[in-house]
C-alpha cells in the first residue's frame, strides 16, 4: 500500500465517502453544505474552497500561453502545489488547457472571454461526480470546450450533437479504462479523445506527445500501476 500523499486538506488524513449525502460545515469557510465525504478526523472541505486555491492565477497566466498542446500545458499546470492530486479543479482545466491548445493551434476564440466562461461552467461541476453520477467531470470539461469554441446554446443543432458527442466519446475512454478514480488520468484521457475529436470535426490539430507519462503516480493510494496506460513504469 503506498503512502498516501494527498488526502484532507486540512490533517492529511484518509478521506472516507459515503452513499448517502449530509449536511456539513466547511473547515475552511464554515459554510453547511451537502457532502459526500469527509476525512477521518470529520474535516470536509467545499467544491469552492478546494478549487479556488491559485486556480484563477493559472487561467491568468493561461492567457500569455502559445503552446498548442494540451498536455504540456496541463501536466505544467498539474506541477503546482494548489493541485491536488485529485479534486474538482480539474473540471476546468481540462478544458481550459483545451482552449489554450486550440487557440495555439490556429482556433480562432476569444481566449480571455472563453477561459473566464470555462472557469464559471466548470466550477458548477461537483467533486466526486465520477463515482456518484457515472459522469466524469473531466469528461463534462470537455463537452464544455466544444460548446465554447463552437459557440453552442440549448437551440443550436449540429453542435449542440457535437458536444453531447465529445462528453460521451472522452466518457467511454474513461469508463473503459475502469476505476477506481484518478484525476490525472482521466484528464489524460480525456484531451487525448478531445484532441483526436476536434482535428476529425473541425481541423484544429493540436499537437500531441507520442507517448503521455504520468509523474504522479507516488502521490494516488488508489494507482493502478501498469494497468494504468500513462503509469511511468511502463516505459520499460
Amino acid at each position: 500500500m503506498k503512502e498516501q500523499k494527498e488526502a484532507c486538506l486540512i490533517c492529511g488524513a484518509e478521506l472516507e465517502y459515503f452513499t448517502e449525502a449530509r449536511e456539513q460545515n466547511c473547515a475552511i469557510c464554515g459554510d453547511r453544505k451537502v457532502t459526500n465525504a469527509c476525512c477521518k478526523n470529520g474535516h470536509f472541505v467545499c467544491d469552492a474552497c478546494h478549487m479556488e486555491q491559485g486556480i484563477k492565477e493559472l487561467l491568468q497566466y493561461g492567457l500569455e500561453e502559445t503552446s498548442g498542446n494540451p498536455i504540456e500545458i496541463i501536466q505544467k499546470w498539474m506541477g503546482q502545489e494548489q493541485i491536488h492530486m485529485h479534486g474538482p479543479e480539474h473540471h476546468v482545466l481540462v478544458g481550459a488547457a483545451l482552449l489554450i491548445a486550440y487557440a495555439g493551434s490556429g482556433g480562432k476564440i476569444d481566449r480571455e472571454q472563453a477561459l473566464r466562461e470555462m472557469w464559471e461552467r466548470g466550477r458548477s461541476v461537483p467533486g466526486g461526480i465520477c463515482g456518484f453520477w457515472g459522469c466524469c467531470g473531466s469528461a463534462v470539461s470537455s463537452g464544455i470546450f466544444l460548446s465554447l469554441i463552437t459557440e453552442t446554446t440549448p437551440f443550436s443543432r449540429k453542435t449542440w450533437g457535437l458536444s453531447n458527442q465529445m462528453t460521451s466519446r472522452a466518457l467511454i475512454r474513461i469508463g473503459k479504462t475502469g476505476g477506481p478514480r484518478c484525476c490525472k488520468r482521466s484528464a489524460f484521457l480525456v484531451i487525448k479523445e478531445a484532441a483526436a475529436f476536434t482535428e476529425e470535426h473541425l481541423g484544429v490539430k493540436m499537437q500531441m506527445p507520442d507517448r503521455i507519462v504520468c509523474g504522479f503516480s507516488e502521490r494516488n493510494s488508489e494507482c493502478l500501476g501498469t494497468s494504468c496506460p500513462f503509469f511511468k513504469g511502463n516505459e520499460a
